[in-house]
Order: C-alpha cells, then structure tokens, then sequence
C-alpha cells in the first residue's frame, strides 16, 4: 500500500486572546474592603475621651452637687436725683452765676459705677460687715468661698464675683445683685452697699456745694472791696474839690451865665432906644444930646460890666489862673461815678450768688433715691449646676476634638 502523502502544515500562529471590555462591571467596581478592626490608636483615643472629657464631668458634678455651698442672692436698685427746687433769689433776673449751682446727674451715675467696683468700697463693708468671715464660712467649698489669709486685693477680685452690678447709661439706673451663702447675709451686704453709695453722693454733693459757696465767697469778697475803693475815690474827689456834684454846680453856673446873657442882651436895646432918642434932640452949642446924655453914659457903662462879667464866666469852664476847670472836673466825675454804679451791680450780683449758694448748701440737692429696697431670698440661685456642666462638656469636648484631629494630622505627615 501506499503510504498517505503529507502535506507540510504551517506552523500554528498564537491566538491573541480577545481584549476584554473595560466598561464591564467587573472593572467599574472597587475591590472589597476588608472589615474595621479596633486598632491600638483607637484604644488612646477613646481612653483620652474618658480621662480628659468624661472623668471632669463627672468630678464637676460630684463637686456642685454635694460640696458647692447654695448662694442666695438680694438685689437693690437705685439712681442719682438731683433736686431742682428753685428759691427766692430766682426772681432776680438777669443776675450772673446763678445758673452755675444746677447740675446733672449723669456724672455723678458714672462715679456711683466705678465706686460700687473700687477697692475702697470693699474696705468699708468689709469693715462694718466682716466680709472675710461671711464668704469665707462654707468649709467644705474651696472653690466658691474665700481665703480668710487673703489680701485686700484677693477680696476686691472676690467682690467682682459676688457683685453684680448692672448700669443703664440711658435711664441712668443701677441695679446690683449681691451674693452669699444665706439670705440674710445677703440682704446685709446689699443693704450697706446701699447706705455708702447714699453716703458717697452726699459726700459729692457736699463738696459741690463747699466749692459753690467758696467761689461765691471771693467773688462777693472781691466785689465788695471793689465798692469800697470806688466809694473812697469818689469821697477824695468831693474834699478836694469842695464839690458834691460837679454837674450840679455846672448847672448852676450855666444858669447865671444865661442871666447875664439875657441882662446884656436888655441892657443893649435899652442903649440903642436912647441912643434913637438923642439923635432926634439938638443943643444951642451945636453938640448932639447923644455925647452928653448921662444916661447913655450910664447905659454903655452897664453893658460893659455885663461883658466883663459873662467874659469871667465863660473863664471858669476852662480853667487857668486858679480857676475851676470844669471840664475835668466833669470828665473825673464821671469817671469816678461810672465805676462806683459798675461797683455797685457787681455787689448785688456776688450778694444774690453768695445766698443763692448757702440757700442751695442748706438742702440736699443730690440724693440717692432706692426704687429696689434690698430684697430677701427665698431659694438660692447660684451656682447654677447644670449650666456649668453644659459649659464645661462643650469646652472639654472641643478641646478633646482639636486634641485629636492635631494628633491624626501629625501621623499623615509621617
């Protein structure tokens, strides 16, 4: 037989295998994630937790609950008033410095505030009341009450926290709230903040009223002293002078002046009617009558001495010679006169200041008046216990998140 013929095969070529679909679900889905296990950072984290956040609580509500001692609170409300009773002298209008004794309350309200907070204050109660005793009684409490060995200035920084003071600058009114671990202590403490506010405005308005009545006092001083030198100057004047009025006895002069005047101005008409007269008659020896008329003579004689004499008149309003000048004296008198009128006014301006102000020192214009009398409590209010927990949950709660998100920032970087 025959053997079968074989034909020469090529050689069998690699099939690519097919290119798989990358949008196929299989590559679209993430691998597994293998499950969470507590790891040992974990275990720190929630240990802090507990230590820095739940431990404090937990100590802070045992604390407020069974050692903070109860406060109880008194509260009083007051303002500055300022009487503006009026008096008599206020019915001189017109008279300086008057206006000068009214004031307003709201400077005195600001120094009421700053007072209520000052060291002073402090030092008073705490001499009347012993307030190193009264908020320092509370044993058990070493948080809310006070070291009895402390300073004056450890009490003062207790005394903003036990005193509450609020202040209204457009009502002006104060409202203070003090503390202390009874009612009546409370109501105490109130009570004689009350009674040295009182006593500070008064002390204010005292020395108000002391400077009032002093400036009064030198203005009055001042001005009657001023009268006196006028009053002198003038009396000098008239003893060495001899003259009381100069516009009296320039009066007077002028009215004999205008006498003469009118004497001379007679004496003339009668001089020319004679002379009229005289021209008219004639005498054998051919003179006229007018040359040797004993009565035109006469006349003419007259209206001389009246000339003479208005010219001496005349010469006594301009001095000389040892006469009266009468225009300075005038002139001096007026002067003289001028300020003993201003002297005058000035007296009874600083007389009416001066008893406007004793009128004003002899009432209390500046008062403390109380619309809130220091009250009595009945439950204590402090210190609120479950607002302090919720403060400090979210205070240790933030600080424990910061905490951490610091420490997991720290080992990425790594």
């Amino acid at each position: 037989m025959n053997s079968p013929v074989r034909l020469p095969v090529a050689p069998a070529q690699a099939v690519p295998a097919p290119v798989q679909n990358r949008t196929t679900p299989a590559h679209r889905l993430p691998p597994p994630v293998p499950q969470a296990r507590v790891q040992r950072r974990h275990r720190w984290i929630y240990a802090s937790f507990i230590l820095l956040v739940i431990a404090p609580l937990i100590m802070a509500a045992w604390y407020l609950y069974t050692r903070a001692a109860d406060q109880y609170t008194s509260t009083v409300g007051f303002a500055v008033r300022t009487e503006k009773a009026g008096s008599g002298l206020d019915l001189l209008g017109g008279i300086p410095g008057l206006s000068a004794l009214s004031s307003t309350s709201s400077s005195d309200t600001d120094i009421l505030y700053e007072f209520l907070l000052s060291q002073a204050l402090v030092a008073k109660v705490d001499q009347r009341l012993n307030l190193r005793e009264i908020w320092s009684q509370p044993k058990n409490d070493i948080v809310f009450r006070f070291d009895p060995d402390g300073t004056i200035e450890d009490l003062t920084k207790y005394w903003w926290r036990m005193m509450q003071v609020s202040y209204d600058p457009g009502t002006r009114l104060i409202t203070l709230q003090a503390h202390a671990f009874s009612p009546e202590e409370a109501r105490d403490i109130a009570a004689a903040v009350l009674e040295e506010s009182s006593g500070m405005i008064n002390r204010l308005s005292s020395i108000a009223q002391d400077d009032t009545t002093r400036y009064a006092r030198q203005e009055f001083d001042l001005a009657k002293e001023r009268l006196e030198k006028a009053r002198s100057a003038l009396k000098a004047f008239r003893s060495q002078t001899h003259i009381v009025d100069p516009l009296a006895d320039l009066q007077g002069e002028m009215g004999v002046l205008g006498q003469l005047q009118q004497k001379l101005a007679d004496e003339l008409i009668a001089l020319d009617m004679l002379r009229s007269t005289s021209r008219n008659l004639a005498r054998p020896d051919g003179r006229s009558a007018e040359t040797v008329d004993v009565r035109i003579q006469q006349a003419e004689l007259r209206v001389q001495v009246i000339r003479e004499r208005i010219d001496s008149e005349r010469a006594k309003f301009g001095g000389g010679d040892g006469r009266r000048d009468y225009s300075a004296l005038v002139g001096e008198f007026e002067r003289l006169n001028v300020d003993l009128e201003f002297a005058q006014k000035s007296y009874v301006a600083a007389l009416a200041t001066l008893e406007a102000a004793r009128a004003d020192a002899q009432r209390q214009s500046r008062y403390l008046a109380a619309y809130v009398t220091p009250t009595l409590a009945e439950k204590p209010l402090y210190p609120k216990r479950a607002q302090i927990l919720v403060v400090m949950a979210v205070f240790l709660g933030l600080g424990w998140a910061v905490m951490v998100l610091i420490l997991y920032n720290l080992r990425d970087r790594r």
